[in-house]
C-alpha cells in the first residue's frame, strides 16, 4: 500500500535534528522565571549589558531617515561598510584583504552557518576542539559535515596540541575551527601555538575556519593570534568570521562577516543572495560607524569585564568542590563541577552538571550553562557580561546552595 502523506513525517530529518541553542534556552527560561515573579539571575547569554554606544545608536538613527536605507543593497553588504571592515581588519588583526572578500552576514551565526554549507560535502570531517560552541555542531550538520570533537581539558587550558590534531584526522577531514579567544572556555591560544597549528593545516591540506569574535577581549597581556598572519601560506585555505556584537555590545543588531578566499566569499554570497538578501540597511549604517569609530567604549567595557573575570573566578574558587581556571578571553568563566557529582543535593543526587545546573536553576534561581552544552560534561559556563551586584549575588547564592552537598 503506497504511503499517504499523513504517514509521512511533518518536519524533515535535517531540520528535526536540530537541537535548540542551549545557551538561548537557559537565557529565555531564566527570562521566564523572572518575568514570573522569581528572582533569577543569569549567566547563561553571551551578551554583554552595556548599551550600544551613543555614537553608533545616533548613526542608525540618522540612517532610517536616509532614502537610500529603504531599498534593497547589494548582497555581499554596503560596499562602504566592505572597505571599513577591510581596514578594520588590517587595523586590529594584521590581515590584509581587499573589500571584495569581505561578506557582510545577518550577525556571526550567520557567517558560521554559511561557512559550512560553503565548504563541506556530505561526509566531510571537521575537527571540532572541545568545549566548543554549541551552535558549531549544528551547523556543520546541516551543511552534511560530520563534527569530530577534540576533547581538551583544563590541564592544557582547553586547547588542543597538534599530536591531536593529527590523531584525530582521517582522509575524510576537509576543515578544523579555532576558536580564540574562546567561547565557552576564555583560553587564548599562544602565538606559538596558532602558528604551529597553522603549519599543520597546510602541511595536512586542512581548511580553517576561525572565529575571531572576541578579539578585542583579552587580558593579563594575552594576544589574539589571527591565524592567517601568523601562517600567511594559510591564507588561501581559511575563513575568518567576525561581527559587531561582542566588541560593540551590538548583539541585537544582527551584523557578522566573513573573510576568505575570493572564490569561497563568491560562493557565500551566491548563497546568501537566496537566503537573506542583504543585511538590514540600517544595521550596517551602524556597524559602519563601529568598526571605523573610536575603541575609547570598547576599552571602558573591557576593562569592566576584566574587573568582573576577576570576581568571579575569585567567588568560584572560594566554592568548595569547584575548580576554575583563569579564563584570559572572552566573557565566560568555565569551571568544573565534576567533585560536585553525585552527592546528596536538596534531596537529589545529581548525576551530570545538566542535572546539576537544573537542580541550581531550582534552588538558587540562578540558570548556569551545563557543560553538556559544549561537548564537555561536568563543567558549567558562566558568563560575566551582566552587572556586578547581579554577578556577586548570583554566585554567593549558588555557592551557599552548593556548599550543601553531602
Amino acid at each position: 500500500m503506497a504511503a499517504t502523506t499523513t504517514d509521512r513525517p511533518r518536519i524533515s530529518a535535517r531540520i528535526g535534528g536540530i537541537a535548540e541553542s542551549a545557551t538561548l534556552a537557559v537565557d529565555s527560561k531564566a527570562k521566564a522565571l523572572k518575568a514570573a515573579g522569581r528572582p533569577v539571575i543569569g549567566f547563561g547569554a553571551g551578551e554583554p549589558d552595556f548599551p550600544t554606544p551613543q555614537p553608533i545608536v545616533e548613526a542608525a538613527q540618522a540612517a532610517c531617515a536616509d532614502p537610500r536605507n529603504h531599498r534593497y543593497s547589494p548582497a555581499a553588504g554596503l560596499p562602504e561598510l566592505r572597505e571599513a571592515i577591510a581596514a578594520k581588519t588590517l587595523r586590529d588583526s594584521g590581515l590584509e584583504i581587499p573589500a571584495s572578500r569581505v561578506l557582510v552576514t545577518n550577525g556571526g551565526k550567520q557567517a558560521v552557518y554559511q561557512a559550512f554549507a560553503t565548504l563541506l560535502d556530505p561526509g566531510d570531517e571537521v575537527l571540532l576542539p572541545a568545549p566548543y560552541w554549541t551552535t558549531y555542531p549544528e551547523a556543520i550538520g546541516l551543511a552534511g559535515g560530520v563534527p569530530v570533537a577534540v576533547t581538551c581539558g583544563p590541564e592544557a587550558d582547553f586547547l588542543p596540541s597538534v599530536e591531536q590534531l593529527d590523531a584525530a584526522r582521517t582522509d575524510r577531514t576537509k576543515v578544523l575551527v579555532w576558536c580564540s579567544p574562546s567561547n565557552p572556555t576564555g583560553a587564548v591560544a599562544s602565538r606559538e601555538l596558532t602558528e604551529a597549528v597553522g603549519r599543520w593545516a597546510v602541511e595536512n591540506d586542512v581548511w580553517v575556519i576561525t572565529d575571531e569574535i572576541y578579539e578585542h577581549l583579552v587580558y593579563d597581556g594575552a594576544e589574539a593570534v589571527s591565524m592567517p598572519v601568523a601562517v600567511p601560506e594559510l591564507a588561501d585555505r581559511c575563513v575568518v568570521l567576525n561581527g559587531v556584537a561582542k566588541t560593540y555590545a551590538m548583539t541585537g543588531w544582527r551584523v557578522g562577516w566573513l573573510t576568505g578566499p575570493a572564490d569561497v566569499v563568491k560562493a557565500a554570497t551566491n548563497l546568501q543572495s537566496h537566503l537573506s538578501s542583504n543585511v538590514c540597511n540600517v544595521a550596517q549604517r551602524a556597524a559602519l560607524e563601529a568598526v571605523s569609530g573610536s575603541l575609547d567604549a570598547v576599552a571602558e567595557m573591557r576593562a569592566a569585564f576584566d574587573r568582573r573575570r576577576r570576581l568571579m573566578v575569585d567567588l568560584l574558587r572560594a566554592i568548595p568542590g569547584v575548580e576554575c581556571p583563569t579564563p584570559r578571553g572572552a566573557f565566560y568563566a568555565y569551571p568544573s563541577v565534576q567533585a560536585l557529582l553525585g552527592r546528596e543535593l536538596r534531596g537529589t543526587r545529581p548525576g551530570t552538571s545538566a542535572e546539576l545546573a537544573a537542580v541550581v536553576l531550582e534552588h538558587a534561581e540562578v540558570a548556569v550553562v551545563p557543560g553538556e552544552a559544549f561537548g564537555t560534561p561536568g563543567f558549567f559556563r558562566l558568563s560575566y557580561a551582566l552587572g556586578d551586584d547581579d554577578l556577586r549575588t548570583g554566585v554567593e547564592r549558588m555557592g551557599a546552595l552548593l556548599a550543601e552537598a553531602r
